[in-house]
């Protein structure tokens, strides 16, 4: 991405943050993510249209992500605009500003115990076809997240990650959907002791981890214009679990966006 456009895309966030009302919003959401828009309005005392357009602009901004459950379409904060701003634009701002950047960050990012879900959403400059490959192909996902996976990749088959060196394979870690270029869902991998070893995770931490349900994560393309909308859902997540992959998510992001649009190696620890 050029620097214009992602100067444009920083203007759009710092125009939303402005408005007193849209950070209450973030702030409620920010309290308890995933909202309908009728939750949102009976606790923020604002009348519907108001924090309708209101989230229209948060969501234009990529600040509020959404995703439907049935007749419901839920809220949720993302904090990817804000890295992205703690990444790239940080040190041209003064230290108060830093500091206001990386509480902001901190917010956004912050794990509560109640939830049980994560979602992420980027955009990436790239078509459905190349993202779908990056996210499958073990060429690929060892460049950015450091694992592989062995799997024909049509739902019910089993999955067999290559995690930090270690191969983890378990008959409940299967494809759930396969959608190509649209959909992809599956469940998450066994925490064994081996992976916790290679992870560095304390005995403390590994038993929590593994005493709690597996859960799963699911991926939604959409094209926007040249781009692709990619929105990652990590849903029926207990609090170790969560606690971890809501830090490691925006890395792994992160990384496979600038692998896609640089070309770049980076893959992460």
């Amino acid at each position: 991405m050029d620097a214009y456009s992602q100067s444009n895309e920083m203007d759009e966030v710092f125009r939303a943050l402005a408005d007193p009302s849209r950070r209450r919003l973030l702030d409620s959401l920010n309290a308890r993510s995933g909202q309908t828009l009728r939750e949102l309005c009976s606790g923020l005392d604002m009348a519907r249209q108001s924090v309708s357009k209101h989230l229209t602009l948060l969501e234009a901004a990529n600040l509020v992500t959404t995703v439907r459950r049935g007749r419901e379409k839920l809220h949720y904060l993302n904090a990817e605009p804000i890295n992205v701003i703690a990444e790239r634009w940080i040190n041209r701002y003064d230290q108060a500003r830093v500091s206001a950047l990386a509480d902001l960050k901190t917010a956004l990012e912050d794990t509560k115990m109640e939830r049980s879900e994560f979602v992420y959403t980027t955009y990436i400059t790239t078509t459905p076809e190349r993202l779908w490959q990056a996210l499958t192909d073990p060429a690929f996902t060892s460049r950015y997240w450091n694992l592989t996976f062995e799997t024909d990749w049509k739902a019910g088959s089993e999955m067999v990650w290559q995690n930090h060196g270690v191969t983890i394979a378990d008959p409940e870690q299967v494809v759930l959907e396969s959608d190509p270029y649209r959909r992809l869902s599956y469940t998450w991998h066994t925490f064994t002791q081996e992976l916790a070893e290679a992870l560095g995770m304390s005995a403390e931490r590994f038993a929590d981890v593994a005493a709690e349900r597996r859960s799963k994560v699911t991926f939604e393309l959409e094209p926007v214009d040249e781009k692709v909308k990619l929105t990652v859902l990590h849903d029926e997540v207990e609090p170790t679990t969560l606690a971890m992959i809501s830090g490691g998510w925006p890395v792994v992001l992160s990384a496979l966006k600038t692998m896609i649009e640089t070309d770049a190696v980076l893959a992460t620890a």
